[in-house]
């Protein structure tokens, strides 16, 4: 665990401690920590292993080993799509249709960008025997997901597109920058930050040895409770083959994918990420306050119909989840087995966990324990 130069010695002292008795206690295998208040950093922290060993045993977790955190990655891809916005490349309002002619197929030439970044497209559901192989090509999966008949007309009810979020938002990035996204994603977002080695879609052959491995806890035996019959079992995650766990993610073809879903970082990168949504850092701020407001308000709430819980959207972040202190003035995404990045407009908090053990159910305490240790340094 180290402290950063700028932080303060008291909360990266304590959020350090905790990491290292997760650790020591064997809840947890490796974790990092970062938090930025106004732009400045407060913490940066980590504890564990980057491999499968235990500690001492293991490679020890640095702060710039390489965690993929699954749809916390969503976060980076609404940004983006944010700041091309704001350079006036891309419009909320626009039919997807207008940037990707082939998405107007079977009823949803009226599927906007705005639907695309709330989940209210209507295509959530994957074929039901993909494999893994196919989740990884790019121009197959967008053929695919064009040719999909909505669930419901686009706009009239939002549920969660697992999945497919990334090929919707990410091939409307690819038709109007010419960029892939994970181009886009560096020459946009991650090179203005100073951030483009471990912000990230997929990865370079050359950065897989930096990724640390993905261990289970009990996130996938959390995934076999969810009857079959459910919407989100039934079309998001249609086969094992394609839930979210350390088997797929482990996977080199996976990490070296681009999937716009998904994403591969470290805590100071997304706490940095959201941190220049807020206002500056070191110089650089991503956008306008004012559009920082519109797509952090309130853009569709009630009842998911993919996971059947209620949740508040903004354009493309969850806002006001329990990790994030259930503040409506808090934005973000998590990520399958607990991992989260996410910002507090309020508090001026950005605040980013990613860890190696995929968790869930009562086992998923470390994001909000460790961000409620940070707030209650800033009160």
């Amino acid at each position: 665990m180290q402290a950063n130069r700028r932080g303060s010695p008291d909360v990266q002292a304590r959020v350090g401690a905790i990491l290292e008795r997760l650790v020591e206690s064997g809840e947890e295998s490796g974790l990092q920590v970062a938090a930025y208040v106004n732009g400045e950093p407060v913490v940066d922290a980590f504890a564990g292993t980057a491999d499968a060993s235990a500690p001492p045993d293991g490679r020890p977790l640095g702060p710039g080993t390489l965690i993929h955190s699954f749809s916390t990655g969503k976060g980076f891809t609404a940004t983006l799509v944010h700041v091309l916005a704001e350079r006036g490349l891309i419009d909320y309002d626009t039919p997807i249709a207008h940037y990707w002619p082939e998405f107007g197929a079977h009823g949803k030439q009226r599927a906007t960008v705005r639907h695309a970044l709330t989940h209210s497209v209507g295509v959530p559901q994957l074929p039901p025997g993909i494999t893994p192989a196919e989740l990884c090509d790019w121009d197959a999966m967008c053929a695919t997901v064009a040719e999909q008949q909505p669930l419901w007309e686009p706009g009239s009810r939002s549920g969660y597109h697992g999945w497919t979020f990334g090929w919707i938002v990410g091939e409307t990035v690819r038709r109007i920058t010419g960029l892939t996204p994970s181009e886009a994603l560096r020459t946009y977002v991650a090179e203005p930050l100073g951030v483009a080695d471990e912000l990230r879609f997929g990865l370079p052959e050359s950065e897989l040895a930096r990724t640390a491995p993905l261990v289970e806890g009990n996130w996938a035996a959390w995934l076999e409770t969810i009857p079959p019959s459910a919407p989100f079992r039934r079309l998001v995650v249609p086969n094992r083959s394609v839930w979210t766990t350390d088997e797929l993610a482990n996977r080199h073809d996976y990490l070296r994918a681009d999937l716009p879903a998904c994403g591969t970082t470290t805590a100071r990168a997304a706490a940095r990420m959201y941190a220049a949504l807020l206002g500056e850092v070191d110089g650089v701020r991503l956008v306008t306050r004012e559009r920082v407001e519109l797509a952090t308000s309130v853009a569709v709430d009630g009842r998911d119909a993919m996971l059947l819980g209620t949740y508040a959207k903004g354009l493309g972040y969850f806002l006001g989840l329990p990790a994030m202190g259930n503040r409506p003035t808090a934005f973000g995404h998590h990520g399958s087995g607990g991992s989260i990045a996410f910002a507090d407009r309020e508090r001026g908090l950005a605040f980013a966990l990613t860890r190696t053990r995929l968790v869930a159910g009562t086992a998923d305490t470390a994001a909000r324990r460790l961000a409620d240790e940070i707030r209650s340094c800033l009160d």
